[in-house]
């Protein structure tokens, strides 16, 4: 097993323990997770399709795509240094109002059909939201479950997140298809709000207060990058997702609708996404019970399937096959997520868990602008399907990488987090 610090005993939360659903804390946390990923779970599709029905043009899209993300990836780092340095519940709520008046925006830039540059700063904004949002994410886990827990409830909270991923595509669809995308981002809105009213009954304990020895606030970013740096096993895996990231948003979220659109529809796009959905949902549902003792090697062959959508995509492929192959993509990266969050969760100090999962997302969401922004490029160039298909195969060759590192295949879950 790799060199890691092992887990802070350090009060964690209110009512921790191996049985997160008994945690009324949870249960509210675990509602307004939900209602918010249903919301976000049609946002993909609506804005890519009422972005193409207003400009037909895939350099918008893209543009547009690339407002939200580099944002939120310039925010990582610093929504680390924050949720490991106020109470993450409150982070929670004040990041989902902030998404929730964005996406509020966009809609109505969509639903009366303003020109598509006031997306934009809309989208920033959103974009940074976001950013701010998944260091708390990743940390508070640890705050509400402790022990065997942590894996319940990460496959809980994906379990009900991944049923909202299967409806939420298909949804987006059909009300794209029909009354247009608008609708489909003030859904997401009314969302983002209603979660935060659920992340209000999440009550953490105070932190203690903070002495003259604490470090300020770049201090402390600087030493969750000391930290992450110092572990193979975390900044492998974090370079092998960056290649992975940048391939797989660059086609499959900007050249897949493009494709789509002129294809299988709106309508055959949103059941492919909902396909992804039912594979994660089954794979997070067994993942509650099922723990794989050096679960590393596994989790990462397994995401090489992941790209065989983006081959079949760019190959070609019906509604069917690019269903079944965007299910089995669904289970992999369900099942790599579970691992991941629980080795993170029981081999990061509690501490850092915030700012070095920023530093994971950072890295790994890096280049995915530069995907977006070059997958037009590059498809003008050299063709779509070749782009399609050469970025699946490079995708899932990099999931191979890490798993040269002898200290990544050797890491375990601990015995006492069973």
């Amino acid at each position: 097993m790799p060199a890691a610090d092992p887990p802070e005993s350090r009060d964690r939360g209110p009512s921790v323990s191996d049985q997160p659903l008994r945690s009324a804390a949870f249960r509210w946390f675990l509602g307004g997770q939900s209602i918010s990923l249903a919301g976000s779970s049609m946002a993909p599709i609506a804005l890519a399709f009422g972005v193409l029905e207003a400009t037909d043009s895939a350099a918008w899209l893209s543009a547009v795509m690339s407002a939200a993300l580099v944002p939120m990836v310039a925010a990582l780092l610093f929504g680390g240094g924050i949720a490991d340095r106020y109470r993450r519940d409150t982070v929670l709520r004040l990041t989902s109002l902030g998404a929730g008046c964005a996406q509020a925006g966009v809609a109505f830039v969509l639903l009366t059909h303003q020109h598509p540059a006031f997306l934009l700063p809309l989208a920033a904004f959103n974009g940074i939201f976001q950013g701010l949002t998944k260091p708390a994410l990743r940390g508070i886990v640890a705050n509400l479950a402790a022990g065997r827990g942590i894996q319940r409830a990460s496959s809980l909270m994906a379990s009900v997140g991944n049923t909202t991923r299967i409806i939420g595509p298909t949804a987006a669809g059909l009300l794209t298809a029909s009354v247009g995308g608008g609708w489909a981002i003030a859904a997401d809105s009314v969302s983002f709000l209603l979660a935060a009213v659920c992340f209000a009954r999440v009550s953490l304990p105070p932190l203690p207060p903070r002495s003259a020895d604490d470090p300020t606030m770049l201090g402390a970013m600087r030493e969750g990058w000391s930290y992450f740096s110092s572990q193979p096993w975390i900044w492998t895996v974090t370079a092998a997702f960056a290649i992975n990231n940048g391939l797989n948003m660059g086609v499959w979220q900007i050249l897949g609708p493009v494709i789509a659109n002129d294809t299988i529809g709106a309508e055959g796009w949103g059941l492919v996404q909902s396909a992804r959905g039912i594979g994660a949902l089954l794979a997070s549902v067994v993942m509650v019970k099922l723990t794989v003792r050096r679960p590393m090697g596994p989790a990462l062959a397994s995401m090489s399937l992941a790209a065989v959508p983006l081959i079949l995509l760019g190959a070609g492929a019906n509604t069917f096959w690019l269903a079944a192959s965007a299910f089995v993509a669904g289970v992999v990266a369900e099942f790599f997520t579970v691992v991941w969050v629980t080795v993170n969760n029981t081999h990061i100090p509690e501490r850092l868990l915030s700012r070095v999962g920023a530093h994971d997302e950072f890295w790994s969401f890096v280049p995915t602008p530069v995907g977006q922004l070059s997958a037009p490029l590059l498809a003008a160039a050299f063709g779509t399907a070749a782009v399609a298909v050469t970025g699946g195969a490079v995708a899932a060759v990099a999931m191979f990488v890490p798993l040269l590192v002898p200290a990544l295949r050797r890491i375990e879950i601990n015995r006492n987090s069973e």
